[in-house]
């Protein structure tokens, strides 16, 4: 892997923006860029052909809300503009495997369902067998669509994480 990465993650300042900072360290610090989503349009996507996403969980229903728009919220219409063609994604979610088991790194999979209906191809899968939650709507046979992170309950996992996935896909990204 020779190309540069994008890491656009959201929302900032908290512990998405840590493990962003952390993927970056793993690459390179020279070999990967980190962006907040909620400054990106589709444009600043298409720079990269190796782009990672990250995010932390939030259900449908918040983005459906009456409330103000950040990040993620101000970013869901561009994954509509990207063109895929080319371009090889890997996704990360933060979330709580104890209190929301139920919908444990939930929004990784909506983001990752609306780009497998555009055609997006997506690396970077992690076995769901890893991981103690009990329903996810980022898993897909068996497979989480993308690296879980759970900084409340399993801090201490999260390094080797990032250690083993970032490996996996320097294989994976062209």
């Amino acid at each position: 892997m020779k190309k540069k990465v994008g890491i656009f993650y959201g929302p900032t300042g908290g512990k998405t923006e840590s493990v962003a900072k952390r993927l970056q360290k793993a690459f390179g610090e020279d070999l990967a860029d980190v962006i907040p989503v909620k400054t990106s349009k589709a444009a600043d996507i298409e720079k990269y052909e190796n782009i990672i996403l990250g995010c932390s969980t939030i259900g449908k229903e918040t983005w459906n809300a009456e409330r103000t728009k950040e990040d993620w919220d101000l970013f869901r219409p561009e994954i509509e503009k990207i063109n895929y063609t080319g371009k090889t994604f890997a996704l990360f979610g933060l979330g709580d495997s104890v209190t929301y088991p139920a919908n444990f790194v939930d929004a990784m999979g909506i983001i990752a369902n609306i780009m497998l209906e555009k055609g997006a191809k997506i690396v970077g899968q992690v076995p769901s067998s890893d991981y103690n939650f009990t329903d996810s709507e980022a898993v897909i046979n068996n497979q989480f669509v993308g690296l879980p992170i759970d900084e409340d309950y399993e801090p201490d996992l999260t390094d080797q994480r990032i250690i083993n996935w970032v490996k996996e896909l320097q294989h994976q990204f062209a």
